[in-house]
């Protein structure tokens, strides 16, 4: 029975470990699904090769935390298989069944506490708080900094040939007024790849341009739709109004909450 709950105690140690990972690699940037998922590859040893890999090991910090979790998870693999192994051995059949039981019901319910939101939320606020005190970590909540819980997001899209946009300076585009702000436009030039970043006003957009932009996701969608002409004219006036609309009500609904 001591080898038993020795592997219980092995398995929830390795999924606080991953994360701890996962969260600590969450704050450097990545999206919580990417974090949770190089956390949980590293430590386990999987070793996927995504274009994801990429930017953690070119990044020192994040590759200090991948670096960790890949040894303390060969660590706590073999001692997990071991644990295993010393829990069944030796032992009777009647013995074996019970000790399955077990096995399969500790299993069940460290899976469901790993599922827990309210769990995770309390562990992320030790966490943050420990890597904060203790590490030259920078802890940032991205998803709160971009608002990306408000509706805003970063999306890309191709320009077509008959886009609205496509031949048109940004300053003339003046889609920042539609709350649409192009981060990045990635370029094809004479079969070279060509990344401008944070174009200026004179910037000209062109037909096959992959744009990298911030706003509402909604509004980006309708951005890549637009067709030129003069209904494409129309859009774009009635979005800009109807944007102004909405950032008087949020400056009604400030100085209400001021008061």
């Amino acid at each position: 029975m001591i080898a038993l709950f020795s592997l219980f105690t092995i398995i929830l140690i390795s999924i606080i470990i991953v994360r701890i990972g996962s969260i600590a690699l969450e704050l450097t940037g990545i999206p919580i699904e990417i974090a949770a998922f190089q956390a949980q590859s590293a430590f386990s040893g999987a070793g996927f090769t995504t274009t994801e890999s990429e930017t953690i090991v070119n990044h020192s910090v994040r590759r200090k935390i991948i670096r960790i979790l890949i040894m303390l998870g060969s660590a706590g693999l073999t001692s997990s298989i071991a644990t295993l192994i010393l829990t069944f051995v030796g032992q009777k059949s009647a013995a074996i069944t019970y000790r399955g039981v077990l096995l399969i019901i500790g299993l069940f319910i460290i899976y469901l506490l790993a599922r827990s939101e309210v769990i995770y939320k309390f562990m992320k606020r030790i966490i943050k708080s420990f890597l904060r005190k203790h590490t030259s970590l920078v802890v940032m909540d991205y998803q709160e900094i971009l608002g990306l819980t408000k509706g805003y997001g970063i999306s890309k899209f191709k320009v077509k040939k008959n886009s609205w946009i496509a031949g048109k300076k940004l300053k003339s585009l003046d889609i920042i007024k539609e709350g649409i702000l192009i981060l990045t436009i990635n370029r094809k030039n004479k079969r070279k790849n060509e990344m401008i970043g944070a174009p200026n006003a004179d910037t000209i957009i062109q037909p096959e341009d992959e744009l990298v932009c911030y706003g509402k996701a909604e509004s980006i969608k309708k951005l890549s739709e637009r067709l030129k002409g003069n209904n494409g004219d129309l859009e774009h006036e009635i979005i800009v109004n109807l944007e102004k609309n909405v950032v008087k009500v949020e400056e009604n609904d400030m100085g209400k909450i001021e008061r």
